[in-house]
């Protein structure tokens, strides 16, 4: 029985939680859709657009390039680390950094930079990110060229072979506004719902004799109205009157008071 009474009261109170989102929920909406707006200009406007171009090439062993045999898979695979590790040197980047007389340093030139590697295979996938799309194409065949050469060099291979070259891309990378749109959308609802239900667990006001029968298992005898007075009435419905109604009212009053000192006057003439 005890724990069908914790069910029951729990079941009311997340009903009650629901009632108080509903009746907030213009709030809720505005912020979202706030957020989502703040988020939208944000990324549309002030996030400079980034474009991915990526190359591919395929690195032959020595031992036997025109016959792959299942050792020499293996072995490419291991290899892989040791070839995206040389792609990514010192001596590479700095290379192409050079070629293109940039203004930047090895450390951020080279966040720019990912190298990945299909599972099970021997082809490696080069991609550069820059602000400008041509240059990005360009900038990554520079260095899929220089990084050719560095692993023949180095890991003694018999060929670097070209398997695409770099595309040109026509669509920004980042930032994505769909999702940085949606995203603030969320992050707004939530925030909103949030305050909310905070206010609510917060509110301990007794507000009906519904929750002193709740909170304080007190039963209520009857419930005493407030009785308003004349003047309390008056000043009530006084606070209500537009500026224009009072400016009316007050016309009306010397109007009246008016004709009643053109009466006086009107008596004193005939006695």
């Amino acid at each position: 029985m005890e724990q069908n009474a914790r069910n029951d009261e729990l079941e009311i109170d997340l009903m009650e939680i629901i009632q108080v989102l509903w009746r907030w929920a213009w709030v809720i909406a505005v912020s979202a859709i706030g957020v989502a707006l703040i988020a939208f200009i944000y990324s549309k406007f002030f996030i400079t657009p980034t474009y991915k171009s990526t190359t591919r090439i395929v690195v032959l062993n020595q031992s036997n390039s025109d016959n792959l045999t299942v050792s020499d898979l293996n072995l490419g695979t291991q290899l892989s680390n040791d070839y995206k590790e040389l792609i990514r040197s010192r001596d590479v980047v700095e290379t192409v950094i050079e070629s293109f007389q940039m203004n930047t340093t090895y450390e951020a030139f080279v966040k720019n930079i990912a190298v990945s590697s299909p599972s099970n295979t021997r082809i490696i996938d080069i991609t550069l990110t820059h602000t400008n799309p041509t240059l990005a194409k360009e900038m990554v065949d520079k260095l899929r060229e220089v990084a050719a050469v560095k692993i023949k060099d180095i890991m003694a291979v018999d060929a670097v072979n070209l398997v695409d070259e770099g595309n040109l891309p026509k669509y920004p990378s980042a930032p994505n506004v769909k999702k940085f749109t949606l995203l603030g959308f969320l992050i707004g609802a939530f925030l909103a719902i949030a305050v909310v239900v905070v206010l609510y667990l917060l509110d301990d006001t007794i507000k009906s004799s519904e929750d002193i029968e709740k909170y304080l298992k007190l039963s209520t005898l009857g419930m005493i109205p407030i009785i308003e007075t004349e003047e309390e009435r008056r000043k009530r419905q006084n606070r209500r009157l537009t500026r224009s109604e009072l400016e009316d009212k007050r016309e009306e009053r010397e109007a009246r008071e008016h004709t009643k000192k053109m009466a006086v006057v009107d008596l004193s003439d005939v006695e």
